[in-house]
């Protein structure tokens, strides 16, 4: 191989983007204030409990309990996890369906945390030219002190999202104080160390090589787009013209002269291109890079709006207005078949999870039969059945349960000298019972019915069915 001719390794530009006001920039703001406020303030939010702490949302993983304001939620419910999951596929999808990549643009945590970062740079370091110039010059005390300040900045926050983090599986003001006075669990300090660097890297760091290489939501959002799906475009009919784009000069200032000439309303500022967060040039047409956040749409509303020509050279647009002969306001076209089969799904999901958490006793009871041995042969002939009875209290109080049978004598069941089933709030508790019954009786019976009766007023009676074995 002729060394000399192999072709030099492209050397990656860093992104400096500019800040830009606007419609769309103002969402995402107020999007990430509201989602920081939730993030950081919810752990600490009061919640009064009779059987855990006093925390409003909270992972109890000691007692295998998430506590989500009055909704307790066990491991026997994992179905609900395998339906929030599923609902937020569909409702990913749906959106992605309608108007694109929506979720990246305004809601991912990366864009959260980057924006917050990229916002910080701005405040400490200055606009986009004076951090490239400041990218450019010696080290020296101001290049140490803007750049180390703004990443120090980055790193402080990082390290309390990961705090935060922590936080929502104990209760936040222990944890807090047994944290930074060195008595907190060592899983504790490795997942604020561990999420501290993560998050500075990827949101300080990384940035966008996260959306563009790490993502895989980036590599497969083309099959979910549809020619009628809305996504950020560059009306190329109306910015280039038959000449093609060209910056205002004589002759050359005006809409009408432009025109005249073939021109394009198209400036070729370059301020889409700066504003971008992955650094692409929306104009080049839809890339898997693009985020859908419209902060290209401001630039170019906000130049438009300078030299006098009209907005939406950039714009929300489908694929087939844009190629339109005669293209119309820009909207959303649901009455789409894959749209429709998404929604579907979504309101099914989401009926048969509100059903199911509605629907849910307050006791859990599961029983188990002793298979070693199935049966025992007494000496007068009986036989006897052994089980284990496993009973969940998933209410804020104490509870009294009385078992009893159904379909078999009530003085078949033996529990032993228990004077009565008491199961603590939120806990759990397994009792042994055995079945004894006659011959004439057992060859006959293959299954009867345990009842379990919670003492609370109003509260109905468990019916757990199980089989009764003996040699026939």
């Amino acid at each position: 191989m002729d060394v000399s001719s192999a072709k030099p390794a492209l050397k990656h530009i860093p992104i400096v983007t500019r800040s830009v006001k606007g419609k769309f920039r103002n969402f995402k703001t107020a999007v990430m204030l509201l989602a920081y406020s939730v993030y950081f303030l919810l752990p600490w939010m009061p919640w009064s409990r009779n059987s855990a702490a006093d925390q409003a949302v909270m992972f109890d993983l000691d007692t295998r309990r998430f506590f989500i304001f009055d909704l307790i939620v066990y491991p026997q419910d994992i179905f609900w996890l395998a339906m929030l999951l599923f609902i937020a596929a569909a409702l990913l999808f749906f959106t992605t369906g309608l108007i694109g990549r929506a979720w990246c643009g305004y809601f991912c945590f990366q864009t959260l945390w980057s924006d917050l970062f990229i916002w910080i740079e701005h405040r400490i370091q200055g606009e986009r030219p004076a951090r490239l110039r400041l990218k450019s010059q010696p080290w020296n005390a101001e290049k140490v002190m803007k750049v180390g300040g703004s990443h120090a900045l980055m790193i402080l926050i990082s390290f309390w999202t990961a705090v935060t983090f922590a936080a929502y599986f104990s209760y936040a003001p222990e944890f807090v104080v047994r944290l930074f006075s060195g008595e907190a669990a060592q899983a504790a300090y490795i997942t604020v160390v561990v999420l501290t660097i993560t998050t500075y890297l990827a949101a300080g760091v990384i940035r966008e090589h996260v959306c563009t290489m790490g993502c895989p939501y980036a590599r497969f959002q083309g099959v979910m787009y549809e020619a009628d799906t809305l996504a950020v475009s560059y009306d190329a009919r109306r910015g280039e013209g038959t000449a093609g784009r060209i910056i205002p000069k004589a002759g050359l200032k005006t809409r009408e002269e432009r025109q005249a000439k073939g021109h394009g309303d198209c400036i070729d500022c370059g301020f889409c291109v700066q504003v971008c967060p992955t650094g692409i040039d929306i104009r080049d047409g839809l890339q898997y890079q693009c985020i859908s956040c419209g902060l290209c749409i401001d630039a170019c509303n906000n130049i438009m709006d300078s030299v006098g020509y009209p907005r939406g050279l950039i714009r929300y647009d489908s694929e087939r207005n844009l190629s339109s002969e005669h293209p119309v306001k820009p909207h959303l076209e649901w009455k789409r078949l894959k749209v429709w089969g998404y929604a579907l799904a979504l309101i099914i999901a989401t009926g048969l999870l509100f059903y199911n958490i509605g629907s849910r006793s307050d006791t859990e009871v599961t029983v188990q039969q002793t298979r070693q041995p199935l049966f025992v042969t007494l000496s007068d002939g009986s036989f006897r059945n052994r089980y284990q009875i496993h009973i969940v209290n998933k209410t804020e109080q104490d509870e009294v349960y009385q078992l009893t049978v159904r379909g078999i004598p009530a003085e078949s069941l033996n529990i032993g000298d228990i004077p009565q089933i008491r199961v603590r709030a939120g806990k759990s508790l397994t009792i042994g019972a055995r079945i004894d019954l006659p011959r004439e009786i057992a060859i006959t019976t293959q299954a009867f019915d345990f009842v379990v009766q919670p003492s609370s007023p109003d509260a109905e009676p468990l019916v757990v069915q199980t089989n009764f074995n003996s040699k026939r």
